[in-house]
């Protein structure tokens, strides 16, 4: 058992005891974070004269050594190391010798865990910005394409009135938007550096943490020592942050499996994002839409975890606070991978646009807009609500659209109607006269098309 703290014990502690307290098996994928962060804290300590530039120079050629091996697979990280700082230290330490033991010097594993996972986080933040900014470009091409795809629009899951396709995704665009900008709050809230707060107290070694914050990129040094091993509210908030993102992706999901269905028939999903069924020959199922859906559920539980995890722990470290790793590299990974399977499947799915259009005429999308032609026309908003009420009975009983409609059928419940009627209560109509900004009109869409443009290319 490969340990940094045996000088206080007096037996080897218990194998099961051993394995349970140990974090290697998924702290290991800190390693580039945790060299990274060692390399710049010996840089501090010879500059404050701690170390010598040699001992500097063999120390950083050590550890450039150890993540070249790791990079290239010569070397392995094995469960004898209790947690990945153990086994960059004794890999250290047996390749230079005894300047490897200075590597520790004026920082604990407190700080120094601490450091790793603001170091991977921040990387993930950046990651994950950039996965769903691809997912924007997706959204902001197929809103160009579709600014004239009518379909119905939805409250209750009961169309309701008349939009377009670009207007419906502009909604998923907004979301994801405002996903990002919870991305780029976090990052900027936890940009500081808890490398040298030591186990809670800081030390008396004369460190230069705001030399140190610089080397590593942040904005400056973490204000309170305590805080910056017992913080793990970045985490929480990361995790918030992505379960917000899953459950926008989750609806998203919810209403393609909805459209891929037989009785929407709005959409096809490429063959490469569907599956078949082993028993039924017609199915196409949307699977990566229903795994999607399902695995928000798993996002949510991370939250909900780690926010039970901290909600009792006194200050300042405790050893509860290691169950925050598995479960965000497990949100992280998930959240991940459903952006990039959803980016997929949504460039290569096909629209259909005829069935789309012909479900808003049918559903009665455009029963608002013959209200108001009767409204224009002198009619009291009550009773042309009542008229297009016994419109819409009519064509339920006949099985058409308020379109299919002759005009006499029109006039034998109201003789207001004119032959201007079908013009006024078309799609295209519709949709065309409701141009205020973040309306469903052409030339309102093009307008936030071209902010959303702006937005995506000011990166």
């Amino acid at each position: 058992m490969a340990q940094l703290w045996g000088g206080r014990f007096t037996k080897e502690t218990d194998q099961l005891v051993y394995d349970f307290n140990a974090s290697i098996l998924f702290d290991k994928r800190l390693y580039r974070q945790d060299i990274r962060g060692s390399i710049a804290h010996v840089t501090m300590l010879a500059a404050r004269k701690i170390l010598t530039e040699e001992e500097k120079t063999r120390i950083i050629e050590g550890l450039e050594g150890i993540l070249a091996d790791l990079e290239s697979g010569r070397l392995e990280i094995t469960s004898e190391y209790e947690d990945i700082h153990s086994f960059v230290e004794a890999v250290l330490t047996e390749r230079i010798g005894e300047a490897g033991k200075k590597l520790h010097t004026g920082r604990s594993r407190n700080d120094q865990v601490a450091l790793d996972m603001k170091l991977y986080i921040r990387d993930e933040l950046t990651e994950l910005d950039l996965l769903l900014k691809e997912l924007l470009d997706v959204l902001l091409g197929l809103m160009k394409e579709h600014v004239e795809t009518y379909m119905p629009g939805f409250t209750h899951l009961q169309k309701a009135q008349p939009i377009t396709l670009s207007h419906h995704l502009g909604a998923y665009f907004e979301m994801f938007k405002r996903d990002r900008g919870r991305m780029h709050d976090i990052y900027h809230r936890m940009n500081l550096c808890p490398l040298g707060a030591g186990a809670l107290a800081g030390t008396t070694y004369p460190l230069d943490r705001e030399y140190t914050a610089s080397l590593l990129g942040f904005d400056g040094p973490t204000l309170n020592s305590i805080d910056s091993v017992a913080d793990r509210d970045y985490l929480i908030e990361f995790l918030s942050a992505m379960s917000t993102v899953m459950m926008h992706l989750s609806r998203f999901s919810e209403e393609v499996i909805l459209w891929n269905s037989n009785e929407y028939k709005f959409v096809e999903i490429d063959d490469a994002y569907s599956t078949g069924s082993s028993i039924m020959p017609q199915k196409k199922n949307p699977d990566i839409a229903e795994l999607v859906r399902g695995k928000t559920g798993r996002v949510y539980g991370a939250l909900v975890s780690l926010l039970t995890t901290m909600k009792g722990i006194p200050l300042a470290y405790n050893k509860d606070m290691q169950e925050d790793k598995e479960v965000v590299f497990d949100a992280i990974d998930t959240t991940k991978g459903c952006v990039v399977l959803f980016t997929g499947m949504l460039r290569t799915m096909k629209f259909r646009k005829e069935q789309m259009e012909a479900s808003a005429k049918h559903g009665f999308t455009n029963a608002t807009d013959a209200a108001d032609y009767l409204v224009k026309h002198g009619v009291p908003f009550r009773d042309a609500h009542g008229i297009v009420g016994r419109l819409v009975l009519y064509c339920i009983e006949k099985g058409i659209a308020l379109d299919d409609m002759s005009l006499e059928e029109f006039r034998e419940i109201s003789p207001v109607f004119e032959a201007d009627i079908y013009e006024a209560i078309s799609m295209k109509t519709c949709v065309e006269m409701r141009n205020t900004i973040g309306a469903p009109g052409k030339a309102a869409m093009e307008k936030v098309i071209a902010l959303e443009e702006a937005y995506l290319s000011g990166e």
